[in-house]
């Protein structure tokens, strides 16, 4: 069977290292993105089944990331990441179609349970 896929998109080097560990182990394959450029040749390229998605990233922020990621595939499950106080962000990437978020500093458990659920127990249509 083909290992699920889960692109990890975020500007700090020391939650993609943490994250990238976290479902490796859980048996996945990974990827990582620093910034919005690279996450979409990534979301391109290989089609992942999820994404974990930090919504402050220079450059390109979180929500346009997603908004250009559900253009390229609507069905891509994206859980967000986001810093106390993104309220309003956070809304808005639920309406453009992110599952959930987690506030940083997240439980790494949770966010492991929440990916399995989604990965495991979810239909792929």
């Amino acid at each position: 069977m083909e290992k699920k896929k889960v692109l990890i998109v975020d500007d700090q080097n020391g939650i993609r290292v943490l994250l990238m560990e976290v479902f490796g182990s859980e048996g996945y394959q990974t990827f990582q993105a620093a910034n919005g450029k690279l996450a979409l040749e990534i979301v391109r390229k290989e089609q992942p089944d999820m994404v974990l998605l930090d919504m402050k990233i220079p450059g390109m922020d979180g929500l346009e990331i997603l908004k250009h990621i559900k253009q390229i595939d609507p069905a891509l499950r994206v859980i967000m990441m986001t810093a106390y106080g993104e309220l309003d962000m956070i809304k808005e990437a639920t309406d453009l179609g992110a599952l959930m978020h987690f506030t940083k500093p997240f439980d790494i458990d949770e966010i492991r349970i929440a990916v399995n659920m989604q990965l495991r127990d979810g239909i792929h249509a």
